[in-house]
Formats: structure tokens, C-alpha cells, sequence
């Protein structure tokens, strides 16, 4: 990833929504370190020991608490702050979770989508849009080979069909208001980009490997593992992030070429199973234990997915570059150090460290 990101958003103004989430702090950390103007558009953190909260990011940006389902707040953010880049992070994020909420689930990952792809529409200086949905979005058959961007929509959870509805979305509007073929009329430009399983320090979500690990370890329990066989695209935080940020600047570039679906996931050495993944954060941690338990659920888990990430190798030169060993190892200084460092400039070392050239 050679591309030049400062020239792309040095003092630019760039609205990121979901700002006080896991991947949306990052995000605005890695924008910060490149200059720009950043508003943010978010819930209220969840926790205290969120990367949000800890690396003190409200005193650096522009920091908006306000829902993504309401769009007449959302769109005075749009007329006052006229942002140049949106980028589109607010979600209900979580599979167990929507079988519990579907309505909101739905609401919020279906009806944000629609709002903020209506205000990029009616705000003249938006000119950019990275919608960030999931790998989920595909019907998963549970190949050993990964998905690629044409592959059919689907989604067995409500959490991963909301997910593949924000898709068809983002592809009618590019197809009715974001043509590129009529770029020269509208002057915008959208693209939907697709994660794995997304893992990284200052994550304390319900439901999720790495916190579960975590918050066992603190306290000195057993962690439990509910499906150890299950593999999963896993990566870094920064990995999809350099990719984001790397479609909006090719998209300020060199416009309606990257106006597509993008996916970023890991090298497939890298594809492994939970029990693993558990098993390197005990090591890396440097004690604890865990247990397998047969916990029965009353909803389907998928114990496969892929993604096949060629189109950004060969359209963006994207390329993953931290190992599962270097993902954990990373994971780890951020967990073992947070309530003694300045959680900021650790984040800043972290990143300057991924884009190291190898």
C-alpha cells in the first residue's frame, strides 16, 4: 500500500459515522495522523474502557452524538459541516444480537444506510462515499473458497440479511443517482467495501472471541469456547481500515474506476479456526486456560466463511500485512497496556508500525 493517503486527505473534511465504535476510533485515530477535519456521527460509547473513550478522541475532532435513524439530524450535520468523504461505519454490528432485535437491527443497519446515502446525495460538496458493510452480506454455502464481489447476496441471520439489504441498496442508488456514466452531471462517486472478522485492542463487544478472551483473562476465569471448529476470516483492525482508506483516495483520484463492492479479508494461511485463535491469545497473554463447552443454541452459527480478496490485490495493489501471529501479538500489547499508556499515541505507534514498508 504505497499510495500516497495524506495527499487524499490532508485538511479535507471527512464525516465518519459510528465514530465511537471499535472500527470507526481506529478509522478516526489513522484520519487524525493524516490531517484531516473529522466529524463524527455516533451512539454515545458503550464502555469506559472503549479505544474511543481511552485514547481521549472527543477533544480532537468534531464529536456529534446523535442516532443514524434520524435523518433531519443528520442532515444538519451535512449542511453545516459539508463534508468532502463519509465514511459509513454506524451498525447494529452483532449476529446474536439480532436474533433478539431484529426491528432495530433492521432499522438501523437497513435505514442508516438509506439516510446517509441520501444525504451524500443532497449535500453538493459530498463528493465521496465508502458504505462499510460485511462479509455476512453473501449467502454463505460454506465453500472452502472464498467470495468474491459478484457473488450472490444472501444472509441466514437477520443481522447478515440487513447487512446484504445495505448492499442492494448501495447498488440501486449507484445505479439511479451515483451512475458513473453520468459522473460528469453528479460529481460522485460510491463504493461498498466488505471485512472479515474483524479483531484488534480496545474492542469490548458482547459476543465476540477476542473480548471474550480478554475479560475471562482479567478476571482470571476459564475461557469459554461455544464452536472451536468454526474458521473465520480473521484480521487485524487496520487491515480493512488501510483498505477503506485506500478506495477513498482512489476514488478522489481516479473516480467512477473504484465506484464498486470491495472485499478485504486475510491470505488464507491465515484462515484459521476459534480454538486456535484461543489458544495463540493464552500464549501471547501469558497464562490462563480454557473449556469447550456444548452450549446449545437456538439460532444457525456458520462454521465456514471466506472471502476472496484478488480484485484489491490486483486493482488497488491492497495487500494484508500482519500474520495472525503479529494480529495477536498487537492485540495483546493493547490489552496489557491501556490502563497505563497513553492510549492515543499507542494507537499511533500501532499504525505507523502496519504501514512500515516490509
Amino acid at each position: 500500500m504505497d499510495f500516497d493517503l495524506l495527499k487524499s486527505y490532508k485538511n479535507k473534511n471527512v464525516l465518519v459515522t459510528g465514530h465511537t465504535g471499535f472500527k470507526g476510533s481506529w478509522l478516526t485515530i489513522w484520519l487524525l495522523s493524516l490531517g484531516a477535519n473529522v466529524i463524527g456521527y455516533s451512539l454515545d460509547p458503550k464502555r469506559n474502557e472503549d479505544n474511543f473513550v481511552k485514547a481521549n478522541i472527543k477533544d480532537k475532532i468534531v464529536d456529534i452524538r446523535g442516532d443514524i435513524r434520524n435523518v433531519d439530524k443528520l442532515k444538519k450535520v451535512f449542511e453545516i459541516y459539508k463534508p468532502e468523504i463519509v465514511f459509513h461505519l454506524a451498525a447494529q454490528p452483532l449476529v446474536r444480537y439480532s436474533y433478539a432485535n431484529p426491528k432495530y437491527t433492521y432499522d438501523v443497519n437497513i435505514l442508516g444506510t438509506v439516510n446517509i446515502l441520501e444525504c451524500i446525495r443532497e449535500c453538493e460538496e459530498t463528493k465521496i462515499g465508502i458504505i462499510i458493510t460485511s462479509d455476512k452480506c453473501y449467502k454463505n454455502n460454506e465453500w472452502v473458497w472464498g467470495y468474491r464481489e459478484n457473488d450472490r447476496m444472501g444472509g441466514y441471520d437477520p443481522y447478515s440479511s440487513s447487512k446484504s439489504c445495505a448492499e442492494l441498496i448501495v447498488s440501486s442508488y449507484q445505479n439511479s443517482f451515483f451512475n458513473p456514466e453520468k459522473f460528469d452531471k453528479h460529481g460522485k462517486v460510491i463504493a461498498s467495501v466488505r471485512a472479515g472478522n474483524v479483531i484488534g485492542g480496545g474492542d469490548w463487544s458482547e459476543d465476540r472471541l477476542i473480548p471474550d478472551c480478554i475479560k475471562a483473562l482479567q478476571k482470571g476465569k476459564k475461557i469459554t469456547i461455544r464452536s472451536p471448529y468454526s474458521i473465520r476470516p480473521w484480521q487485524h483492525v487496520l487491515e480493512p481500515l488501510s483498505g477503506y482508506l485506500l478506495v477513498g483516495a482512489k476514488l478522489a483520484s481516479d473516480g467512477i474506476q473504484y465506484a464498486d463492492a470491495w472485499n478485504f479479508g486475510p491470505e488464507y494461511r491465515n484462515m484459521i479456526n476459534v480454538l486456535e485463535i484461543v489458544e495463540k491469545v493464552v500464549n501471547g497473554w501469558g497464562s490462563g486456560s480454557y473449556s469447550i463447552e456444548n452450549i446449545k443454541n437456538n439460532f444457525h452459527e456458520a462454521k465456514l466463511l471466506s472471502l476472496d480478496i484478488n480484485k484489491a490485490k490486483y486493482y488497488l495493489q491492497w495487500y494484508p500485512r500482519w500474520g495472525i501471529d503479529k494480529t495477536i501479538e498487537k492485540i495483546i500489547e493493547w490489552y496489557k497496556n491501556y490502563e497505563n499508556v497513553d492510549v492515543y499515541d499507542m494507537c499511533i505507534k500501532q499504525i505507523e508500525e502496519y504501514c512500515e514498508k516490509n
